[in-house]
């Protein structure tokens, strides 16, 4: 007698849920949402840093070149803060706008000129385009903040360090004419400089003030560049020598 077994049954594979599907897209989505987050982040931090640092460079050149010419550059002027570095130089433009504030340090333009009596106030950032302030409350009363224009050097000393004030960023006084939250609004009669550090990224509302005053400035008209000094010092030893 011969027995034939039956065929296995073919298996069956279990069905997706619908309670399951929703999982696994919501899953989908959250690591998605994650990687563009981690994407903003990435680029905010060291994304803009590059873009904006590029843009300072290009900048600084061509603003340097067109003071040669003789002409105002697309930048006011460049600052220099030892504190930040020897090498520290960044352009100042006009406006505290975003874009501006992308390419360097922004300056008030409601406010008084570089070396004018009254208020010169400028912005920048902590973190993120450029960090031009990322140093900012290692500030120092007595430090020195120098200003180079086409036509002048200016220097202005500190007069309270970078962590000693902090304004909320709707505060109007470190903008006015004469940097005092008690100005008895009589005319300026000093120059000053107002550095403020931008609303950064979530943490903070503040901003951080640091005031100076003007204590040098040089004519750059009335001061010739080394190459033509040490030339020049040449040429008069060379005539002492043959009047000899």
């Amino acid at each position: 007698m011969t027995i034939t077994a039956e065929p296995p049954a073919p298996s069956r594979r279990p069905r997706r849920t619908v309670r399951g599907r929703i999982v696994t897209g919501i899953g989908l989505l959250l690591i998605a949402a994650g990687l563009a987050l981690l994407g903003w982040f990435l680029w905010q931090y060291f994304g803009t840093n590059i873009v904006s640092k590029h843009a300072q460079a290009e900048i600084k050149k061509d603003t340097i070149a067109q003071w040669e010419n003789g002409i105002d550059g697309d930048a006011i002027g460049l600052l220099r803060v030892e504190r930040f570095g020897k090498d520290f130089e960044v352009p100042i433009l006009k406006g505290f706008d975003k874009d501006t504030l992308a390419k360097g340090v922004g300056m008030y333009k409601k406010g008084a000129e570089p070396g004018q009596i009254g208020n010169f106030a400028i912005a920048g950032h902590r973190v993120t385009h450029g960090e031009p302030f990322r140093d900012f409350l290692k500030l120092k009363k007595g430090d020195l903040v120098e200003v180079e224009t086409r036509t002048h050097i200016y220097t202005y000393e500190l007069d309270n360090n970078g962590d000693a004030i902090t304004v909320d960023f709707t505060t109007s006084w470190p903008l006015w004419k004469v940097p005092d939250k008690n100005w008895d609004n009589l005319p300026p009669t000093e120059a000053k400089i107002t550095l403020l550090t931008c609303s950064e990224l979530f943490h903070t509302r503040n901003r951080n003030v640091a005031i100076g005053h003007l204590v040098k400035t040089i004519d750059k008209s009335k001061t010739a560049p080394p190459a033509d000094r040490a030339a020049k010092d040449q040429k008069t030893d060379t005539d002492k020598k043959t009047d000899a």
